[in-house]
C-alpha cells in the first residue's frame, strides 16, 4: 500500500505537468493583466490552483480505486482511464469557456449542449475522429506515465525533485489565496477579475462577470480611466451596410406614435392586428427614439443622423415626417426624395394614423409602435407594438423585444444587412441569444421570460420582463456573459 501511495502521488504530479497548459488556455480566453501584480497572481494561481485541481482528482477518483482493487496493475490501468477521461473533460471545459465566456455546468447546461449540437450537426464526421484521436492519445500516454511511474518509482524518489516540487505547488497555491485576500480587500481588479478564469475556483457573481468585463466600480473610479462599457456606450457600433442592387420587399408603413390611445387599439384590434408579446422601450423619449432609429446603446443627440443613414442608398427605406419633426431632426432633410419600400412615418397629428388605418386596403403592411414605454419602475419597461405583417406574423416570439431591434429588422426587410453586428435581432430571424440594453449604470440582460438587472457596483435583481414580478433566483450569469458577449464583438470591429 505504501509503494501504491507513493506511486499515486508521482501520477499525480506527472498529471499536473499535463493539465498545466489546458488551464493556460483559460487565461488566454480572456484580456491579460494590464499590470506586474496581475501577472504575479496569474504566475501563482495557474500553478496553485492547476496543482488542487489534480490532487482533487487523484483523492476523489483513484485514491479510492486503489482501495478497492486488490491488484496494482488493476490500480493502473484503471487509474490511466480515470485521468484519460479527466484531461477529456478539462479540455472540453477549455473549449466551452473559450467559445462561450462560461464554464461548462448546471447553470450553463442548456448553452452546452447547445454548443455541442451545433457542433455535431455542421461536422459530425471531423468532431468524432477529433474526440476519439485526443482521447486515444491520452489513454495511451496515461498508460505509460503510469508504468513509469511504477517501475521507476525508487528512482523519482532519489532524484531529488519531489521536495522542490511540492514546495512550488503548494507555495504558489497559499501564496495566490493570500494575495487574493489583499486584491479583494483593496479592489484590485487586475486580480479579482480573475476569480472564475479557472474551473473550480471562486464562485462567479454578477460583480465577477462585471469586473471581467471591466464594467465595475471601485472607490478609487476617479481616479480610473474610463470603464470598458463607458467607452462601449461612448462610441457608436460599426455600421457598413450591404444592400441589393434594387429593394425587393413589398411597401411597408411604420409609424412611430407617442401613445396608442384607447380609440387607436381598438381599430387595431377590429383590423385584426397582432402585438408583439413582450416588447420593452426606454422610458425617456429621447432615448427611445434614438433606440428606434440608430439602433445603437450609445445615447444620441436627435441633431446627430443615424451611422447607417449616409450609407444608405435610395429607395430602400424612407422617414416622412412633419415640421416639427423635422426641426427636431435636421439630417432628414438630407434624405432622397425616392419613393421606398419601408416608410417610418413621424407625425404629430394621430388624426393622420386614424385615417390611414380607416382607409388601409387589406393587404396593406402596416406596423404602430409606442415610441416611449409606460410605468416608472425600471428605465426600461414595456411599450405597445402592433402590426399587420404576415412575415413578421410567421415568427414565433418567445424572446424580449426591444427598440434596438427595429432598425436591424426593417433595414434587413428592405434588402440592406450590416456587414458588423448589431446589438439589436432582426425579427424575422430572431435567435435565442440573450438581449441586452444598458440605460444610465443599469444593465438589463434578457432571455425568454426573465430579466437579470445589474447594477454598476454588481448588484443585482432578476425579474420576469413579462410581468415585472421579483423571481427568487440567482444571478444567472452564462445569461449575462452572453449578452455582454454583444457588445465584445461590436466593440472589437470598431
Amino acid at each position: 500500500m505504501n509503494r501504491l501511495l507513493r506511486w499515486g502521488h508521482w501520477f499525480t504530479f506527472f498529471n499536473v505537468l499535463l493539465a498545466l497548459p489546458v488551464t493556460l488556455s483559460f487565461f488566454l480566453a480572456d484580456p491579460l493583466p494590464p499590470d506586474a501584480i496581475g501577472w504575479i497572481y496569474l504566475a501563482l494561481n495557474w500553478l496553485g490552483h492547476t496543482a488542487f485541481i489534480c490532487l482533487l482528482f487523484f483523492i476523489v477518483t483513484i485514491f479510492p480505486v486503489s482501495l478497492l482493487f486488490p491488484s496494482q496493475r488493476h490500480v493502473r490501468g484503471v487509474a490511466a482511464l480515470l485521468a484519460s477521461i479527466g484531461l477529456v473533460v478539462l479540455i472540453f471545459d477549455a473549449y466551452v469557456y473559450h467559445s462561450l465566456g462560461y464554464h461548462a455546468g448546471s447553470a450553463s447546461f442548456e448553452q452546452t449542449v447547445d454548443l455541442l449540437r451545433q457542433q455535431v450537426v455542421t461536422n459530425l464526421r471531423n468532431f468524432v475522429v477529433i474526440t476519439a484521436s485526443v482521447g486515444l492519445l491520452l489513454l495511451a500516454l496515461e498508460l505509460v506515465l503510469s508504468n513509469f511511474c511504477w517501475k521507476k518509482i525508487e528512482r523519482l524518489k532519489r532524484s531529488g525533485i519531489g521536495a522542490p516540487a511540492l514546495l512550488t505547488l503548494l507555495g504558489s497555491f497559499i501564496c495566490s489565496h493570500l494575495l487574493h485576500i489583499w486584491g479583494d480587500a483593496m479592489e484590485v481588479t487586475s486580480i479579482t477579475r480573475q476569480d472564475n478564469t479557472l474551473p473550480l475556483s471562486y464562485p462567479a457573481t454578477a460583480r465577477t462577470v462585471l469586473n471581467r468585463y471591466q464594467i465595475i466600480s471601485t472607490q478609487n473610479n476617479d481616479q480610473q480611466p474610463q470603464s470598458w462599457l463607458q467607452q462601449a456606450l461612448a462610441t457608436p457600433q460599426a455600421v457598413q451596410l450591404s444592400c441589393s442592387a434594387a429593394p425587393q420587399a413589398a411597401p411597408l408603413d411604420v409609424w412611430l406614435v407617442n401613445k396608442i390611445d384607447a380609440e387607436l387599439l381598438q381599430l387595431l384590434q377590429l383590423q385584426n392586428f397582432k402585438t408583439l408579446p413582450q416588447h420593452l422601450a426606454p422610458h425617456d423619449q429621447t432615448l427611445g427614439l434614438s433606440n428606434l432609429l440608430h439602433g445603437q446603446l450609445a445615447p444620441a443627440q436627435p441633431t446627430t443622423a443615424p451611422s447607417w443613414w449616409n450609407n444608405l442608398p435610395a429607395g430602400f427605406l424612407q422617414i416622412d415626417a412633419d415640421a416639427s419633426w423635422n426641426k427636431q431632426l435636421p439630417w432628414l432633410e438630407s434624405q432622397s426624395t425616392t419613393p421606398a419600400a419601408v416608410r417610418i412615418h413621424l407625425q404629430q397629428d394621430p388624426a393622420l394614423l386614424l385615417t390611414q388605418l380607416k382607409q388601409r386596403p387589406a393587404a396593406q403592411q402596416l406596423m404602430v409602435i409606442e415610441i416611449a414605454a409606460s410605468g416608472d419602475r425600471f428605465a426600461l419597461g414595456p411599450a405597445q407594438v402592433w402590426y399587420h405583417w404576415p412575415e413578421l406574423r410567421q415568427q414565433r416570439f418567445n424572446q424580449v423585444s426591444q427598440h434596438l431591434d427595429l432598425m436591424p429588422t426593417l433595414l434587413a426587410y428592405a434588402g440592406c444587412f450590416n456587414q458588423y453586428p448589431w446589438i439589436g435581432e432582426n425579427w424575422l430571424a430572431a435567435s435565442q441569444n440573450a438581449k441586452l440594453n444598458v440605460i444610465g449604470n443599469e444593465l438589463y440582460a434578457f432571455r425568454k421570460d426573465k430579466m437579470l438587472l445589474v447594477k454598476e457596483d454588481g448588484q443585482y435583481s432578476v425579474w420576469s420582463a413579462g410581468t415585472f414580478v421579483a423571481l427568487e433566483q440567482k444571478p444567472d450569469l452564462p445569461l449575462l456573459t452572453d449578452a455582454l458577449n454583444r457588445l465584445t464583438i461590436a466593440a472589437a470591429v470598431r
